[in-house]
C-alpha cells in the first residue's frame, strides 16, 4: 500500500499528517512553531513532527512515497526553503524545508506551496464541485488566495502568487497593512485587523453607544462578531467589512473568473453567515461578468493539510486523473 505525507506549517503551529492511498488521514501529529533562534530550529521541528505522525501511523519514513507542504512564506522555490517570513523573528531568515523533507522520506516528490495554494489544491482534490476554474479564499489572520485557471494551479515563478490580501481597495488608503502599505484588503477585513478598523469607524462614528469594548487592549474580531445581532456599532462594522470582502472577491472574479469560491480561514468558518452573505448579495453590482458561487468549504481547518496530501498524491495538482503511486 502506498503512503502520502502533508505537513501544514504555520507561524504558531505545524501539523503533520500520513495518508493512505485513497487519501484517507492516518494519523496527525502537532507542535507548536518554534520562534527561532534560526531557521534550522523550524525546519527540524517540521522533521520530528513528520517522524511523530509516522510512528503513529506504523508508517516508516522511507516507506512514504511523496509529500506536500502548505506553508507561510515568501519562498525561494528553487532552493525549496522559506525567506526571511515576516511572521517569525528576524533571527529567523531562511527555513529549509524541501530538501531535509526529501532526506527524510528517501523521495525527490517534494512540493512545496504557500498555504492557499495548497488550500485550493485540497478543494480542487476534494470538493464535490471542483471545475478546472475555482479559487479558495482564506479570510483568516491575513488574507490570501490558490487560483486554479483551466485546470492549473497557479503559484508564480517564486511560489508567491495569490496574496490577494495585498490588493488596494481603498484608494484613500486610511489603514496600513502590516507590510507596511496603505489601503490593503488585508488592513481591513483580516482577523488581526478588523479590531483596528472597527476603532477607526468608532472615531468617525464619534458619539455612538456600543457594547463594543473599543479602549480595551484585547477587543478582538470576536467581540465584533459576537455582538453584531444586538449592537447597532457592530453591525455597522460587520457592513463595512461586507463592503472590503465583496469588493476583493469582485477583483479576484474579474481576475481569473472561478466557477465556485471556496472560503476558509477563522472569521469565515467561526461565522459564516456574516461573513460570506454580504459577499454573495453585493457580486451582482461589482461583476459584469459571470459570478461564481460562494461557498464555505467543507474542509474546515484542515484545507492546507488535505491539500498538502492531494498535492503528495497528484504530482502538485490537486487533479485526481493525475495520481500515481
Amino acid at each position: 500500500m502506498a503512503h502520502y505525507a502533508g505537513v501544514d506549517l504555520g507561524a504558531t503551529n505545524i501539523r503533520a499528517a500520513v495518508a493512505d492511498e485513497q487519501a484517507e488521514i492516518l494519523a496527525v501529529a502537532r507542535r507548536e512553531t518554534p520562534q527561532g533562534p534560526t531557521g534550522i530550529d523550524v525546519t527540524e521541528a517540521v522533521l520530528r513532527t513528520l517522524r511523530e505522525a509516522c510512528g503513529s501511523a506504523d508508517v516508516d519514513p522511507r516507506a512514504v512515497e511523496a509529500a506536500g507542504i502548505g506553508s507561510f512564506g515568501p519562498f525561494d522555490l528553487a532552493a525549496g526553503t522559506i525567506e526571511s517570513p515576516a511572521n517569525l523573528p528576524d533571527t529567523v531568515e531562511t527555513v529549509p524545508l524541501t530538501g531535509p523533507v526529501e532526506e527524510l522520506i528517501g523521495s525527490e516528490r517534494v512540493y512545496l506551496h504557500n498555504d492557499t495554494i495548497a488550500g485550493v489544491i485540497g478543494e480542487r482534490f476534494h470538493a464535490e464541485r471542483n471545475p478546472d476554474d475555482m479559487v479558495y479564499l482564506t479570510i483568516s489572520s491575513g488574507i490570501g488566495a490558490g487560483v486554479c485557471v483551466d485546470g492549473n494551479v497557479l503559484s508564480g515563478w517564486d511560489g508567491n502568487a495569490g496574496e490577494v490580501g495585498h490588493m488596494t481597495i481603498d484608494p484613500e488608503g486610511r489603514r496600513t497593512c502590516g507590510c507596511g502599505h496603505d489601503g490593503h484588503w488585508e488592513a481591513y477585513c483580516s482577523g488581526n485587523n478588523i479590531p483596528e478598523y472597527a476603532r477607526l469607524l468608532y472615531e468617525d462614528a464619534r458619539e455612538i453607544d456600543t457594547a463594543l469594548p473599543i479602549a480595551d487592549p484585547d477587543f478582538s474580531a470576536v467581540d465584533v462578531f459576537e455582538n453584531a445581532e444586538n449592537d447597532e456599532f457592530a453591525r455597522h462594522v460587520i457592513t463595512q467589512l461586507g463592503h472590503w470582502n465583496a469588493m476583493g472577491v469582485a477583483n479576484l472574479v474579474h481576475a481569473y473568473a472561478p466557477l465556485v469560491v471556496y472560503v476558509g480561514g477563522a472569521v469565515a468558518i467561526n461565522n459564516p453567515e456574516l461573513t460570506l452573505d454580504p459577499i454573495r448579495e453585493q457580486l451582482d453590482e461589482m461583476v459584469f461578468v459571470n459570478i461564481p458561487q460562494i461557498e464555505l468549504t467543507t474542509l474546515g481547518d484542515d484545507v492546507v493539510l488535505h491539500g498538502a496530501i492531494a498535492s503528495a498524491m497528484t504530482g502538485g495538482t490537486g487533479d485526481r486523473g493525475r495520481m500515481r503511486s
